[in-house]
């Protein structure tokens, strides 16, 4: 398997074995190494990337790059996959190839203030590649990349498209604002309209805000869920 090559700006570092990329990213951000980094582990079954973030702006602005990062997946799988695999972006990070459940993201920060810049902010992918049982009917909900109709796209090929995609669209971000990613991310998402539950609270999932906080309707009431409910420790 050869090296990733990362566009300018984004530089790569390998982990192996168990280490956990996503943890591993978090340790280098909290240690100060400069952004863009993209701590990896392409294993055999499971692809784990992370990419380290110094936002320039409020965390609760910031969250932005968990979505954002999604959308980068997307486009990325969608340039290397054959057109009828289905890829589609829960709310909370969770990725869907044709239905099915198939690995999400994640983020971390350097503290929880939303109103705060954070020092750092990371967000990992993590993506089965293979269904960890040959009898894929015992879990309907769950699938793999290659359980999808894509064992020609190739791991590494994936994680620097992610790269590319992802980099566009904070740099469209950056220059545009959100609404062509909040365009964007509402033509990808999956369940709006539907019945969910989302922490503690269950409701019609009407769509989001203007920071991609979910608005979830309970009776008469609606609740906003902001994504740094999603931030993990």
């Amino acid at each position: 398997m050869s090296d990733p090559v990362f566009p300018p700006l984004m530089s790569g570092l390998a982990v192996t074995g168990a280490m956990d990329a996503f943890d591993s990213a978090c340790a280098k951000a909290a240690m100060g190494c400069d952004a863009g980094l993209v701590v990896h582990n392409l294993g055999a079954d499971v692809m784990q990337a992370a990419l380290v973030l110094a936002p320039e702006v409020s965390l609760a602005k910031a969250m932005t790059m968990l979505p954002l990062c999604a959308v980068g997946f997307q486009n990325a799988l969608g340039a290397l996959a054959p057109p009828e695999v289905a890829v589609h972006l829960g709310w909370d990070g969770a990725l869907f190839l044709n239905g099915a459940r198939c690995g999400g993201l994640r983020v971390a920060a350097s503290h929880t203030d939303p109103e705060a810049k954070p020092d750092w902010l990371v967000v990992g992918l993590t993506l089965p590649l293979w269904p960890p049982s040959a009898e894929t009917g015992e879990t309907p909900d769950a699938t793999a990349l290659y359980a999808e109709g894509c064992a020609d796209v190739d791991a590494t090929a994936l994680l620097e498209a992610w790269a590319r995609h992802t980099l566009n669209w904070i740099n469209r971000w950056e220059d545009e604002g959100a609404r062509a990613l909040h365009a964007e991310w509402r033509g990808l998402s999956h369940g709006m309209g539907e019945e969910r539950t989302q922490g503690d609270l269950s409701g019609s999932f009407l769509g989001v805000d203007e920071e991609f906080g979910m608005l979830l309707r309970q009776g008469d009431t609606t609740h906003l869920i902001p994504l740094t409910a999603l931030l993990e420790a």
